[in-house]
């Protein structure tokens, strides 16, 4: 945990955060200082785990950093103006970005959500109040995607009111849009599903005068995907915050265009009488998610890569030993790009399913999580792991391997 002279020195170099600089940072280092009174899981009999899968969100994404949480407490301790924290901080991220503007959301859903409600509604109060009811107000209702791009996230465009239409090639894409049509929405995970490309996908977009957005919500690392879509010229890019970045995990970056951030904004707390009304970030999670950010960018990646590589090397070693084991370690292009490790075995050799094996890591002392895969196999990512922990991943899963040999 980070001790209360790092915790000043660091609040001290984050001038948005000065607010709360007085009295109250001397008194959140204190408590800083001092081990958790009570140990709620423990007192709950909530389960705690060695997280070997990676940032899902049933598995409560990252772990935030310790000066995140510094950052947490320390703002808890300090009354501010929301507007004037979002406004803040939303410049900050904005510049780190290579966005126009910037504003923390509770998670990429809601950024989605958000960002149409800005597009269909622009500065107009009635609009703002009248969603999701589009008929007679004047405003769109139709947003175009891909159909490989359809897997479930759109639900936050329709939950607006706007309906969605599906295609699939250029000449569809351009039969599709009509006076209707309020936005272009890309996916980046599923962008090997589509025909259409992030650059034509934007170029017939500003032909026919049509905002786009872009959902990156798993799509760091690489870190240059922070700002490669703003630089490609998306109007709205959204972006989970509790994964990689390590911020809050209800907390979300939607950036781009100032003129739709402004309008978006319009349905955010603390304004009432809105479709966002609900999807309300405290301020401690939006200084928190800042912090999670600047730390992100300016981190040495390379040597994270190289920790998790090892990491990675430990486990498929340990392994490797047992007979009928193989293993392969890849990269995916798409969301979650790290290295990720895929052990497999022979059902002749080794009796024992893939469900058995995870049942037996998650009952066990200390309980492990994997993600299981077809055919006798499943996959592990160390990038959620604490030092140490790809030790005891390597020896349990040998263990559990190694017992149901034939």
């Amino acid at each position: 945990m980070i001790n209360r002279r790092d915790l000043i020195k660091h609040l001290s170099t984050v001038p948005l955060l000065g607010g709360f600089l007085g009295n109250g940072t001397a008194e959140a280092a204190g408590l800083l200082a001092k081990a958790p009174v009570r140990n709620l899981a423990k007192e709950l009999g909530i389960r705690t785990f060695i997280n070997a899968a990676g940032t899902y969100t049933m598995m409560t994404g990252s772990l935030m950093q310790d000066d995140v949480v510094a950052t947490i407490q320390g703002a808890a301790k300090e009354f501010m103006m929301l507007d004037e924290v979002q406004t803040k901080v939303g410049e900050k991220i904005a510049a780190i970005t290579h966005a126009e503007s910037a504003v923390v959301t509770a998670g990429c859903f809601s950024a989605l959500t958000l960002g149409l409600a800005g597009v269909l509604t622009g500065m107009d109060q009635k609009k703002v109040e009248a969603l999701p009811h589009l008929e007679g107000t004047g405003m769109k209702s139709e947003v175009i995607i891909q159909k490989g791009h359809n897997i479930g996230y759109s639900h936050a465009l329709t939950n607006t009111g706007c309906k969605i239409i599906q295609v699939e090639t250029v000449e569809e894409l351009q039969k599709a849009i009509n006076e209707k049509t309020a936005l272009m929405w890309f996916l980046h995970i599923q962008s090997d599903k589509g025909l259409i490309k992030h650059e034509q996908w934007i170029e017939i977009a500003k032909k026919n005068g049509i905002p786009t957005m872009i959902d990156m919500a798993a799509d760091v690392p690489p870190v240059e995907n922070l700002w490669r879509f703003n630089d490609l010229g998306f109007d709205l890019v959204c972006v989970s915050g509790g994964k990689a970045m390590r911020g809050p995990q209800s907390a979300g970056i939607l950036m781009g265009k100032k003129q739709y951030i402004d309008a978006a904004r319009l349905s955010m707390p603390p304004r009432g009488s809105t479709i966002g009304r609900g999807m309300k970030v405290n301020k401690e999670e939006i200084l928190g998610m800042y912090v999670a950010l600047d730390n992100f960018v300016k981190m040495d990646h390379k040597k994270e890569w190289k920790i998790w590589e090892d990491r990675v090397a430990t486990i498929e070693n340990a392994v490797k030993s047992v007979k009928g084991v193989s293993t392969e370690v890849t990269v995916p292009e798409l969301g979650n790009h790290t290295p990720t490790l895929k052990v497999s075995w022979d059902a002749a050799k080794i009796s024992l399913p893939v469900k058995t094996l995870q049942e037996n890591l998650r009952k066990g002392n200390p309980s492990i999580e994997v993600m299981p895969a077809e055919n006798n196999s499943l996959t592990i990512t160390t990038w959620m792991l604490k030092t140490g922990e790809e030790k005891i991943v390597a020896s349990r899963l040998k263990e559990e391997l190694s017992k149901a040999v034939v």
